[in-house]
């Protein structure tokens, strides 16, 4: 009785480690892939939007992007 539920307990500490890893390592692999947004970004989708981007409005877009990530 009691060596089962040790064996239950030591498969879902094993299960949430590997589960862990596995997880970082996707995580790294997508953000290299797809990076988070930068200035160059912005500028980018601004000029397709047809106007210029002053540093100003580049400064306030970034400022709104990082308020929402945290």
């Amino acid at each position: 009785m009691l060596h089962d539920i040790l064996l239950i307990i030591i498969g879902l500490v094993i299960g949430l480690v590997i589960g862990v890893l596995l997880s970082r390592v996707l995580t790294k692999k997508y953000m290299q892939k797809n990076p988070p947004i930068n200035e160059n970004m912005i500028k980018a989708m601004f000029a397709q939007m047809g106007r210029p981007a002053s540093q100003k409005q580049i400064n306030q877009v970034m400022a709104q992007m990082n308020k929402y990530n945290k």
